[in-house]
């Protein structure tokens, strides 16, 4: 007979389960919508196809260790597996905040340069934008992993659902002035992004008001990107500034929910928010031709 406590991780694990599955789902139908219509093959949609391609690494950066533990009911991980989880967890944050900031640049010219929009952006351009965006991601990776993965460790508990930088490096026996030297750098450049963005959002509102299809244009395509954005921003700041600042003690619950809200919430509501509202995804999702018979 199952006991309340295997009974509440039982529920636990379908529930998690059911939501990891259906975010992998709804991001591989909008990929497939994106890159098997040729309509969609407009520069915007192939950003949106990097920014669902990204969302499922970042889902599968924490679904399955999270499932594992739950169903052996177990919380340890090995030093190669933490590793490669901060690698991964980390490609993620590093791609989003540069695709994000590659789109707002993509519907700045849209709606500011209208004229010049299809010169500006151009498909070598997109394929460029979205090549440098995975490697210059990677590259920010692979400083971070190379100066934690140097460090030897006097603990080995980690006060998080999964494996972060910040966390590993508070554990070490030595100074880690260069591990907190990269962290201000990269931290401060993928914020600064977010002042590019706003930036162009203030250009790009001021050129909506001045036509109705400018604003119509705004509505369908920058509130979408508006809502992932703040989204994004907001819980992704959270965890950082309380990783490094916060107590262990005070918040524990509203911690716990926001340090990975970045990695469950983004990559469930992106493709829905913007299958609902741009309709020539849902025309593609949605409509179904009927071929006559002969």
């Amino acid at each position: 007979i199952m006991d309340g406590f295997s009974l509440t991780l039982h529920i636990y694990f379908v529930f998690i389960l059911i939501l990891y599955l259906f975010t992998m789902f709804i991001n591989v139908t909008l990929i497939c919508a994106i890159v098997l219509e040729k309509m969609l093959h407009d520069p915007m949609y192939l950003f949106l196809c990097n920014l669902c391609f990204n969302g499922i690494i970042g889902a599968s950066s924490f679904y399955p260790k999270i499932l594992y533990d739950i169903l052996v009911d177990s919380h340890v991980i090995t030093y190669i597996g933490c590793l490669t989880q901060i690698c991964v967890i980390y490609f993620y944050v590093y791609c989003e905040c540069t695709n994000l900031t590659v789109m707002a640049y993509d519907r700045y010219v849209a709606i500011c340069k209208p004229l010049h929009y299809h010169c500006n952006m151009t498909i070598r351009k997109v394929w460029t934008l979205i090549l440098l965006t995975w490697l210059f991601s990677l590259l920010e990776v692979t400083i971070g992993i190379v100066l934690t993965a140097r460090l030897p460790f006097c603990s080995v508990d980690i006060d998080k659902f999964y494996c972060s930088n910040w966390a590993v490096v508070k554990l070490a026996c030595v100074d880690t002035t260069l591990n907190n030297l990269y962290g201000f750098i990269f931290t401060s450049y993928n914020f600064s992004q977010m002042i590019l963005i706003l930036i162009s959002y203030v250009n790009i509102i001021k050129a909506s008001l001045r036509s109705q299809a400018g604003r119509r244009k705004f509505m369908q395509t920058c509130i979408p990107h508006l809502i992932t954005l703040s989204n994004f921003v907001i819980s992704l700041l959270f965890d950082v500034m309380y990783a490094r600042y916060g107590s262990n003690t005070s918040l524990l619950a509203l911690r716990n929910i926001m340090s990975v809200e970045f990695l469950v919430v983004p990559p469930l509501i992106n493709p829905i928010i913007y299958g609902l509202n741009l309709s020539q995804i849902r025309n593609s999702l949605f409509n179904c031709k009927v071929i006559p018979l002969s």
